[in-house]
Order: C-alpha cells, then sequence, then structure tokens
C-alpha cells in the first residue's frame, strides 16, 4: 500500500544557524525523522515540498537527498522523488554481523589508546546515561547510549574505521528503534562492563565484552525482527 506523500517536517532547530553546510543540517534532519519512525517507510520526500516548508532553495536539499540514498534511508525513484527505504530482516542480519567485526575491532583499538590516556569522555556518557535513566528520561537515554558508542569510535583513533561506521551507525540507531524499549538500567550495567573493560587497557578483553554483548541480543532482537520486517 502506497504511503502518503509527506511534505516536510517540522525541524526543532533553525536551519543555516550553525558552522555546517545547509546540505548537512537537512541531511540530518531528515535522517532522524526516519530513525525516529516520524518518517515512515514508503513515505515519499519531495524535493520541492520540502524546500518550500524549509523555507530554502531546492539545491541543498537535493544535495541532502542523494546522501541519505548512500546511507540505505532512502530510495531515489525517477520522475517520482525520494522515498522512505524499508528496513528489510536480512539487512537487520547484516548489521549484526558488521556490529560482530567492527564494532569490537573499535572497543579493542579504544582499549590500546586508552594505556595512554584515561577514557575521560567515555565515562562522562556513562553518567549522563545514569542522569537520564534517573530521571526517567527516554530520550535522554537514548542520546547518552549513541554518545557512548560514538565515543568508543573516537576512542578507537582510527579516521578510516569512523568512516567506515558513520553511516552503518544511524542504521544500527534505526533498527533498535524498532525494537521494543530496552530496560535503561540494564544497558547502563552493559556499558559500564564495556567501559571497565576498555579503561582497563586490555585490548583482548575489551573486544571480549563487546563480542559478547552483541551476541547475546543478537537471536532475542531479530526473533523480534522477525514479526516485524520483510526478508527482502
Amino acid at each position: 500500500m502506497d504511503k502518503k506523500s509527506v511534505a516536510a517536517p517540522d525541524f526543532a532547530a533553525p536551519l543555516g544557524t550553525t558552522n555546517r553546510s545547509l546540505p548537512e543540517q537537512i541531511c540530518d534532519h531528515i535522517r532522524e525523522l526516519i530513525i525516529d519512525g516520524t518518517l515512515e517507510a514508503g513515505t515519499w520526500l519531495r524535493e520541492r515540498d520540502l524546500a518550500q516548508r524549509l523555507n530554502v532553495s531546492r539545491i541543498p536539499v537535493r544535495e541532502a537527498l542523494p546522501v541519505l540514498e548512500a546511507e540505505g534511508f532512502v530510495r531515489m525513484v525517477p520522475r517520482r522523488g525520494a522515498m522512505v527505504t524499508t528496513l528489510t530482516l536480512r539487512e537487520a542480519e547484516n548489521l549484526y554481523d558488521i556490529r560482530e567485526s567492527l564494532e569490537v575491532l573499535a572497543a579493542r583499538l579504544a582499549a590500546r589508546q586508552a594505556r595512554h590516556s584515561p577514557p575521560v569522555a567515555l565515562l562522562e556518557c556513562l553518567e549522563r546515561g545514569r542522569a537520564a535513566a534517573e530521571a526517567g528520561d527516554r530520550h535522554g537515554v537514548e542520546a547518552a547510549n549513541a554518545a557512548f558508542h560514538g565515543e568508543i569510535l573516537k576512542l578507537s583513533d582510527n579516521p578510516l574505521l569512523q568512516s567506515i561506521m558513520k553511516p552503518i551507525k544511524g542504521r544500527v540507531r534505526w533498527l533498535f528503534h524498532l525494537l521494543p524499549s530496552r530496560d535503561p538500567h540494564s544497558q547502563l550495567l552493559k556499558h559500564q562492563e564495556l567501559c571497565d573493560a576498555i579503561a582497563s587497557g586490555n585490548p583482548d578483553l575489551a573486544a571480549a565484552v563487546a563480542y559478547a554483548q552483541i551476541v547475546r541480543t543478537r537471536e532475542s532482537s531479530l526473533a523480534v525482527l522477525r514479526t516485524l520486517l520483510p526478508e527482502s
């Protein structure tokens, strides 16, 4: 069944008010609305409508949409516009395969770097997550979780790995939004365990903890996703 065409979402922050390019800001806004489900699979994103609603020209919108297509969030249809893509079960399985390799590598490299400098920023992310959980702030918890995993990538000190993971991180978050809300306190315990392993400066331990955590949640998550996503 065709989804209705959505002219454009309301954006919280004024566009063009930061030092990032306008296409980047537009891309970020649309990506977040796809991830949180505001823009559902099958929704049409037309250049003209988006530009009018955002009070920008069509050029930065046109530049933003192919980026989202390259990241897997949007599918460009000739003479019709861009459509929000549909995640499939096969893609979910592929994402878990990637996580088992690249997120484990990031944890290993982060622990190696922690030998030289304590992961202060990682601990700060953990504390933000704890404060948000105690306050019952679900969005704050999600933001802190994303920041925590982003900080591990930064700590890896590997620009190539960071570049490879950039589009993947968004798709993993999109996947998690389809799953039932996770217990924030359970998440904090996992993050604390991983943080401690990285802070120990033991790469093998950090990699083992990261791998075990991903594998533990893989089958239970895929069992839920089998009821929600098409096969391919």
